[in-house]
């Protein structure tokens, strides 16, 4: 008896979830060929316009002279080359933390921390808003696994009472479908009271807030004794790919020992690495661009105000339209399309029910005049909107 795979493609069709890729031509930017159409792109996480940047294309083009195109195994057995030992040591001194590691993407890297460091006898303790690679994380552990209401911390404290074996507190620093900050000195003395270890995913805030970028954890004034853990991403706003941990020097060790999706897999090209690596001094060095990206944030916001749109609070280039019903934000989606503008509808279960909503996400590399023009079109649409 199989599985009845068409059925369940007919009824999440039917239910307005269906996914679909497209097809881009060419590189990152503001503008994209997409299924052969030019379209205005609100959509990526490349904020600080450094995927296309020519100078990491040229690092690449020397890693790849260098080192050639793959790196033939895993870290542990002769893949771990000279760019990426670099690599991490920079990292680490970005983090301000005593060693980092590589994984392979950021999902890699939850799933490889949490399930690595505990057991069917501990307890994990995550936000209900947290990315789906945490949470599966929890799950791969088979530890005690309890979500606490969104930034709630006195809901966490409570849950913390009963906390059974080693006890870890897993958040995103910047909520990828919010665009909101985890309440991270408040969530540092609530797990210093329980003496459980605080990991934050910092994917969607390195590189954007803090001082040099160093995101959120740093912009709250908080480093490795109160976050253990600090995962990153490096497809982001660094524009490459790839992800990493930092923490100290017990941890590494041990997650290069405990973490399966480190051990068992091959790792990142050198030359990707490479990339990485000139990628990390550009977006410390260049505050400009963390300077226009605010600006473009406060601009995009006073529009939307203007217009009347439910915005939600966020400081960072996530900036979400909440809609609610998700046949309303597939139709909000396509008419941007239409207009010329891609923006993603996100739709459940990615997001709640009922919180269906266009995220729209913001790089330096946009210009004033293309805010202007997603503003415009979004007027339109709420325009028409039947009462």
């Amino acid at each position: 008896m199989g599985l009845d795979l068409e059925a369940a493609l007919a009824r999440r069709r039917a239910q307005g979830l269906y996914r679909s890729r497209r097809v881009t031509e060419g590189p990152q930017g503001p503008e994209l060929v997409i299924d052969g159409r030019r379209m205005l792109a609100f959509c990526a996480n490349d904020y600080l316009g450094l995927a296309a940047d020519p100078r990491l294309a040229e690092a690449m083009r020397r890693g790849v002279a260098r080192y050639g195109v793959g790196s033939g195994a895993a870290h542990l057995i002769c893949g771990h080359s000279r760019a990426h030992h670099d690599l991490e040591e920079e990292l680490a001194e970005f983090a301000g933390r005593e060693r980092a590691l590589l994984f392979s993407t950021g999902y890699m890297a939850n799933l490889g921390v949490i399930s690595g460091l505990l057991g069917r006898t501990d307890s994990v303790f995550e936000d209900r808003l947290n990315h789906a690679s945490l949470i599966d994380g929890g799950l791969l552990a088979r530890a005690r696994l309890r979500r606490y209401a969104h930034s709630d911390c006195a809901a966490l404290s409570a849950q913390l009472a009963d906390a059974n074996g080693g006890t870890l507190v897993a958040t995103d620093g910047v909520f990828s479908m919010d665009g909101d900050v985890a309440p991270l000195p408040e969530l540092a003395t609530v797990c210093r009271a329980a003496d459980a270890w605080l990991m934050v995913d910092d994917a969607h805030g390195l590189g954007v807030l803090g001082t040099q970028g160093q995101g959120s954890v740093a912009a709250a004034g908080l480093g490795q004794a109160e976050v253990p853990i600090l995962m990153g991403t490096l497809g982001k706003a660094f524009g490459t790919a790839g992800a990493f941990v930092a923490g100290s020097a017990v941890l590494i060790e041990s997650l290069i020992q405990f973490a399966r999706t480190y051990v068992y897999t091959t790792a990142m090209p050198p030359a990707v690495a490479e990339a990485a690596r000139a990628s990390l001094r550009i977006a410390a060095a260049e505050e400009w661009r963390r300077e226009r990206l605010q600006g473009l944030i406060q601009r995009f916001r006073h529009g939307v105000r203007r217009i009347g749109l439910p915005l939600a609070e966020s400081s960072t280039p996530i900036q979400p339209i909440v809609l609610g019903a998700t046949e309303r934000a597939h139709r909000w989606s396509e008419a941007l399309q239409r207009a010329g503008i891609l923006v993603a509808a996100i739709r459940p279960p990615t997001v709640p029910e009922g919180s269906a909503r266009l995220r729209i996400t913001l790089t330096a590399a946009h210009s004033i005049a293309q805010v202007e023009a997603l503003l415009s079109v979004l007027a339109e649409i709420a325009a028409d909107e039947p009462a």
